[in-house]
């Protein structure tokens, strides 16, 4: 039975994740915040974990957790939005977007490589095209765009290191999803984006380590 390994499960895209994977007869492990999250992960059939990815020893205490997994397959899909403006954030501000998109990607990734390397698994970010310097045409969300460019950057690392051992590293544009965070105008369904995402991580083999792809496989520049 693969193993899938959810990081950011409790609402929206994660939350799908786990109830396709389990659908699938996958071994999904997930985490969440807060603890009833956790329970209702539990009764989807995962094994829940809390994890505050903005705390080192929450972060840290994961990596106990997971001591002597063998992972197929992980997603980190934690992450926030902050303020919509295109002006300058708040030191606060700048804090909880930075430290959950970029400084919780950089200390998970260390811990969840190994665990990839001995099944030769995929890495799979989700990032999104508002971090694109390539594609960009628009300022809002200024704060958001930044981290998820940082986002991308640490992807690109990971892909050298851990792909060298034989995982596959992806930063992946989810699409605009109808969640708290894209709100009910949105395109896409959850189910729609997350069906796309697992099919084409799916189809995605080592030539396609370090890529930056849309939901559909569909590259974007960095």
């Amino acid at each position: 039975m693969p193993t899938v390994l959810i990081l950011g499960a409790s609402r929206g895209i994660g939350h799908e994740m786990v109830r396709q994977y389990r659908l699938e007869g996958w071994r999904v492990i997930a985490t969440a915040r807060k603890q009833e999250d956790c329970d209702e992960l539990t009764q989807m059939g995962a094994t829940a974990h809390q994890l505050d990815v903005t705390s080192a020893d929450s972060i840290a205490a994961l990596g106990w957790r997971l001591d002597d997994e063998k992972i197929d397959v992980a997603w980190l899909v934690a992450g926030v939005y902050g303020p919509s403006g295109s002006g300058f954030p708040t030191g606060p501000e700048f804090d909880a977007v930075m430290h959950t998109n970029v400084l919780g990607a950089m200390r998970l990734i260390p811990i969840v490589g190994p665990l990839l390397a001995d099944t030769r698994g995929k890495l799979a970010v989700l990032s999104s095209k508002m971090g694109s310097i390539g594609a960009r045409s628009g300022t809002e969300g200024t704060l958001y765009r930044a981290s998820k460019a940082a986002l991308n950057s640490v992807l690109a690392d990971a892909a050298i290191t851990y792909g060298a051992q034989g995982v596959t590293c992806v930063s992946f544009h989810p699409g605009w999803v109808q969640t708290d965070m894209g709100g009910s105008g949105a395109t896409l369904t959850p189910e729609q984006s997350v069906r796309d995402l697992r099919a084409t991580l799916a189809k995605v083999d080592k030539s396609g380590n370090g890529a930056f792809l849309d939901h559909d496989g569909t590259p974007i520049p960095w």
